[in-house]
């Protein structure tokens, strides 16, 4: 059985980015909280190289049935070539904070 909720991340190389991420999941009722943080550093290969680079962590929460949109919407707006999307299960959590989340994204 799969999870009903996920906390997925992606990163971006600006915090103009990152909000506008957000905002547009949010407007497209694909999530129900998103977290941004700020000035992180990821260290990565890319075309054969090592890059180090300031980005910004966005972590995003939905359920399960809204995954596949959700990573159809990060890649319409997302700068990146390849941006990251990586879901991660919720797998338990406080029943009150469960229920907010599961009311907001009923609305979609």
């Amino acid at each position: 059985m799969s999870p009903e909720y996920l906390m997925v991340i992606t990163t971006t190389s600006s915090r103009q980015d990152a909000d506008n991420v957000a905002k547009y999941l949010l407007k497209k009722r694909l999530a129900a909280c998103i977290q941004i943080f700020s000035s992180i550093t990821s260290s990565y290969w890319w075309n054969d190289e090592i890059c180090t680079d300031e980005e910004w962590l966005c972590l995003i929460k939905t359920s399960q049935k809204n995954y596949e949109s959700l990573e159809k919407a990060i890649r319409e707006i997302h700068p990146y070539e390849t941006p990251e999307v990586i879901a991660l299960p919720i797998l338990t959590g406080s029943q009150d904070y469960l229920t907010w989340l599961g009311n907001q994204l009923e609305n979609n």
